[in-house]
């Protein structure tokens, strides 16, 4: 599986462009998965519901299936979350995996940038950054590597060419 990430920093369109390129590169043919990192404490069950109490009882995996779908959810219980490699390990095989966050990780990555933020690219320091995907070049003092590609944020076709190009596929 080629893995490929989206990264940048909040509010700068990392979402969105996830979901777009979803859409443009499973519409060329290709087999998407995500993966996406938060950094806060995260529940995708709700208080009440048959799956929330098992957890709460105290079960380590609970597996929920429905006739459109199945998620598997897995308590740490107070052991340190798995690393990047590992989670991966636990998706199908596919064509290409887009992980959203995960900053420090040393697969390649685009970042989502945003001026209206007023921070500087973090290209600037992470090298596995390879294009930035702006709604306006970063200006000075943010300068950027000067071989970096800069793409237009709302260019999804040109984001992906330049991804499934730079994965070889």
């Amino acid at each position: 599986m080629k893995v490929y990430g989206v990264t940048g920093w909040k509010n700068a369109g990392k979402t969105g462009l996830m979901e777009r390129l979803v859409a443009e590169i499973t519409g060329r043919g290709y087999s998407v998965s995500t993966v996406k990192h938060a950094h806060h404490d995260t529940d995708i069950d709700q208080p009440g519901r048959d799956s929330y109490r098992h957890r709460v009882a105290g079960a380590q995996q609970v597996l929920l299936a429905s006739p459109r779908r199945w998620a598997l959810m897995h308590e740490l219980r107070d052991q340190p979350e798995p690393p990047l490699p590992q989670l991966l390990g636990q998706l199908a095989p596919v064509d290409l995996v887009l992980i959203e966050g995960y900053k420090a990780a040393p697969h390649p990555k685009i970042e989502a940038f945003r001026a209206v933020n007023a921070k500087p690219p973090l290209a600037e320091k992470n090298p596995t950054i390879r294009a930035i995907a702006a709604d306006q070049p970063p200006q000075a003092p943010h300068g950027l590597p000067h071989d970096l590609p800069v793409l237009g944020l709302d260019d999804t076709a040109a984001i992906a060419d330049f991804i499934l190009r730079d994965l070889g596929l």
